[in-house]
């Protein structure tokens, strides 16, 4: 009877505290595919901020943010789009809707990427929040920018949902995964 009862008070004090510790996120895709190193994808998105200088228009150059419908408000054509497009493309679209327009002749614009969107990090880190992105950085550095792991993370794997997915990619923290902007990065916990 004692040995019984010693039993279920082990599986009870061991099961209790590891029950509470799950959280569901969402769907997780384990096993993927290797990812090879990359400079940042060309492709501009929404919260990516363009420098764009219009020679000898200082009222129409200035920093302008992709807006999440994914375009950018420019004073007297209105809306351009420019999520999808590269930096270049963009400079196409915003020079040939001023020339077209008849409001500049032979428009001289330059557009480059003043900062891409952040990137979020959170789960079991020391300081979870909206970091700046940086081009090159890979998970484990965006881990060490969060603060690094707490005592309850798990060593093993990382979590990543890349912008417009709704599953998470499940990667090894071994691996070094280039991170892109917006991606939203979660360290799981571990479990005993």
């Amino acid at each position: 009877m004692i040995n019984k009862f010693l039993r279920w008070s082990i599986i009870l004090m061991i099961g209790l505290p590891l029950g509470g510790c799950f959280t569901d996120f969402g769907p997780v895709v384990s096993d993927s595919p290797p990812v090879a190193p990359h400079s940042i994808a060309a492709r501009l998105q929404a919260g990516d901020q363009l420098k764009i200088i219009v020679y000898g228009e200082d009222a129409l150059s200035g920093v302008y943010q992709i807006s999440p419908a994914g375009t950018i408000s420019m004073p007297l054509v209105g809306s351009v789009v420019a999520a999808g497009r590269t930096a270049n493309e963009v400079q196409r679209a915003v020079t040939n809707a001023y020339a077209n327009g008849k409001f500049l002749q032979e428009p001289k614009i330059t557009i480059s990427v003043a900062s891409y969107a952040p990137f979020y990090v959170f789960g079991e880190v020391l300081t979870p929040g909206r970091y700046a992105y940086t081009e090159g950085v890979d998970a484990l550095g965006a881990v060490a920018t969060a603060g690094g792991l707490t005592y309850r993370a798990s060593r093993n794997s990382v979590l990543i949902r890349h912008p417009g997915q709704q599953v998470w990619q499940e990667y090894s923290l071994a691996t070094p995964v280039p991170i892109e902007p917006g991606d939203v990065i979660r360290i799981p916990e571990r479990y005993y």
